[in-house]
């Protein structure tokens, strides 16, 4: 039998993204469990920084999960970009990391906040929270005001991370932190030993689905 193999796709065309997620995915790699492949959609935008990047990354995310054979996709995106046409497009489960993330975090802390890119992110987000129905749960979400791409390169970002989650969690009450953005992957080890609270990597969150998906089929 071949070994299984969970795919994580980061949508959009940053390799560093790319790297920083591999990085961050390292400790649930484990011998005798499956594969873990992360892969750039080469379609993508540099950044999904929008709605317009958002929908415009659906369908080529939905010809890749047609396309391959992977046991289990994660989508490394927090705007879950594509999630449901692609659940649509196979029989295998498909994670998005912001719906993996929020569940992450509500399984840790009565009220969480979010650290966000930029601001323009936040209401797309909400929105989100608000179909899930989770608004009640959500203490705050803060943005960074960077770009995806600064995020990844990882210059001045921890200083900033650490800044912002210290407002969610000593003014909004948030008592974990999830990380709104695949580009910040690398820095949730440091963020959380600064914080003193749980910090969540979605795409780490997501990833332990799918082992579990995989590994009870």
């Amino acid at each position: 039998m071949s070994r299984r193999r969970i795919l994580v796709v980061n949508p959009n065309s940053n390799e560093a993204v790319t790297r920083g997620l591999d990085e961050a995915l390292r400790p649930l790699a484990f011998a005798d469990g499956p594969e873990i492949v992360c892969r750039t959609l080469a379609e993508g935008p540099y950044g999904i920084e929008s709605q317009a990047d958002v929908d415009g990354v659906a369908m080529p995310l939905r010809r890749l999960v047609e396309a391959e054979d992977a046991d289990a996709f994660v989508i490394a995106c927090y705007s879950d970009p594509g999630l449901h046409v692609c659940r649509e497009g196979t029989a295998r489960p498909v994670f998005g990391i912001a719906e993996c993330g929020v569940l992450t975090a509500l399984a840790r802390a009565d009220r969480f906040g979010v650290i966000a890119i930029r601001q323009k992110s936040i209401r797309r987000h909400l929105r989100y929270l608000r179909q899930m129905g989770l608004m009640d749960r959500l203490a705050g979400e803060r943005p960074l005001e960077m770009s995806v791409a600064q995020t990844a390169s990882g210059e001045g970002t921890l200083d900033r991370m650490i800044a912002v989650g210290r407002e969610l969690k000593e003014i909004d009450g948030a008592e974990a932190i999830v990380m709104g953005c695949a580009g910040m992957a690398r820095h949730r080890r440091s963020l959380e030993e600064a914080l003193g609270v749980p910090v969540i990597d979605p795409t780490q969150a997501a990833v332990t689905m799918a082992l579990g998906a995989v590994a009870l089929a």
